[in-house]
């Protein structure tokens, strides 16, 4: 039996799971996840030492005695810092670009849609989390006229590598799991074909292949595909890309077939999240230990009948005297306690904490809202502030450049293979990702004034510096514009050969040139 997933990747499964926890952030997950037995007072994991020690140390990982009800609280900055990663790549989409007119315009029908981005987005974000994503490409003639692409979370696959490249990857769903048994759809992309399969096994083995009409879910590829189970997809290119969250990854550099995989942003930091939820779980208690309470004598308590105990109403005005012992005050034994809350302390914990965790995974707290203060800034201000998180933009956007340019050449060659476009490409496609901080308008005017009286630039220079995204057309007219309104669009004297008094301008074939 071929165990699933196959070694060395049930290491790296087992990896992304415990980061899927803390990406989720369920608390019962968190807990099973780092303590096999919770309800046991001691646990001899605890006493080892390595790696199953460390772990079994955690918050998650400490049990609760039987005898008492703990609250624990879960600070979701994992799926935060998820989010900004993906919001820092896309929250404008990148601009896809071909040689070929009729390639480009098929590439933006097929692109340039809300899905796509979306999808991207959310690519992004489980990317963040588990270390990377796959992209592949899809189509279905019934469903849409063209090829789409589509991406796959990085613990449903099983890659193959050449060269630190992907040369072929397995993707598997399961499809029913019914007690022990597990139903498996395999789908193996290849160059120039993708293989379907259906398996029934158990949680760890991929047991033996069945009809893949089997099932519901598989039932269309049974009349697709050929004797060897595969659907061609009239392209030698892969299929399939594999877009790295971000390397090195500093646990498998020494397995070669994990050292490809990426790093997730939670790597390195799960101790430090574990210790904001014990930190914020602490301050917690010490509210609820904060709560006011009296300490009352028996004598003081209303009986509530046979077997039904006695209440104390902390609202009643007038209490009948009663013959009871005093101190020697003469006062009346009712005790008010409350305890305080250490809400400095614990605030300036979390934060030390977070801005450690942020600064693990490459960030800059200004991306999640700190700013230290509330007075407004420039965007070159916002730019330094977020200094750390634009260079882990960067390179993040690298990986995704080349896994974009990589699956849109295998697009547009499936869709032309699958709906008969004839457009396809040869040169890979360019793939550009805006720039995230906007320039400041008024530093840019500044700067444009400064040059003019400097002399240092023309106005065509000036114009460039504060309009970056215009194109020349743009930029010539504008240029033109500002001549005609300032009164500097004036014949050059040193070329003026002649004036026709009629017309008021320049004899035929005379036309002076003009200075800018």
């Amino acid at each position: 039996m071929t165990s699933w997933p196959p070694p060395p990747f049930d290491v790296a499964a087992a990896r992304m799971r415990e980061h899927d926890a803390w990406y989720v952030g369920d608390p019962d997950r968190l807990a099973r996840l780092y303590s096999s037995a919770p309800a046991a007072r001691t646990r001899p994991s605890q006493y080892r030492g390595g790696l199953v020690g460390a772990v079994s140390r955690f918050f998650w990982g400490r049990p609760i005695p039987a005898d008492q009800r703990r609250t624990r609280l879960h600070v979701p900055l994992a799926a935060d810092i998820a989010t900004a990663s993906a919001d820092l790549l896309f929250s404008e989409p990148p601009r896809i670009t071909v040689d070929n007119p009729r390639a480009q315009a098929r590439l933006d029908d097929i692109l340039n849609i809300p899905e796509v981005h979306s999808g991207l987005l959310e690519g992004a974000e489980v990317a963040a989390a588990l270390g990377g994503v796959y992209l592949r490409v899809v189509w279905d003639a019934e469903f849409e006229g063209h090829a789409m692409l589509d991406t796959v979370d990085a613990d449903a696959a099983v890659p193959e590598w050449r060269w630190k490249r992907l040369a072929a990857v397995t993707f598997w769903e399961v499809l029913d799991a019914d007690g022990p048994g597990v139903l498996r759809h395999l789908e193996r992309h290849e160059p120039g074909r993708i293989l379907h399969s259906l398996h029934r096994g158990t949680d760890t083995e991929l047991g033996a292949p069945v009809p893949l009409d089997e099932h519901p879910s598989t039932v269309w590829a049974a009349p697709l595909v050929d004797a060897d189970g595969a659907i061609s997809t009239g392209t030698q290119r892969l299929t399939a890309a594999y877009v790295p969250n971000i390397r090195p990854n500093r646990h498998w550099r020494g397995t070669p077939d994990l050292a490809p995989l990426g790093r997730s942003d939670f790597d390195g930091v799960e101790p430090l999240l574990d210790a904001l939820d014990e930190t914020y779980s602490s301050w917690m208690r010490d509210i609820r230990l904060a709560k006011a309470r009296l300490l009352v004598p028996v004598g003081y308590l209303q009986p509530q009948g046979p077997g039904q105990g006695a209440t104390f109403d902390d609202d009643q005005e007038v209490f009948t005297e009663l013959n009871m012992l005093t101190r020697g005050d003469a006062s009346t034994p009712i005790t008010a306690t409350q305890f305080a809350i250490r809400v400095a302390e614990h605030r300036e914990t979390a934060d030390e904490i977070v801005r450690a965790i942020l600064r693990t995974a490459g960030y800059s707290p200004a991306t999640f809202g700190d700013h230290d203060g509330e007075a407004p800034v420039t965007a070159t201000e916002v730019t330094a502030r977020e200094r750390r998180s634009e260079h882990t933009r960067g390179k993040k956007a690298r990986y995704w450049a080349a896994g974009l340019s990589q699956i849109t050449g295998a697009l547009l060659d499936v869709d032309r293979h699958a709906f008969g476009t004839g457009v396809s490409v040869t040169a890979p496609p360019t793939v550009e990702f805006t720039s995230r901080a906007q320039p400041d308008p008024e530093a840019l005017a500044r700067t444009a004034q400064l040059l003019f009286a400097a002399e240092a630039a023309s106005t065509e220079v000036r114009v460039r510096l504060v309009h970056p995204d215009w194109d020349d057309d743009q930029v010539d007219a504008e240029v033109q514009r500002i001549l005609d309104e300032t009164g500097r669009n004036v014949p050059d004297p040193a070329s003026f050969r002649g004036f026709d008094e009629q017309t008021g301008g320049a004899r035929d074939g005379m036309e002076p040139t003009r200075r800018q």
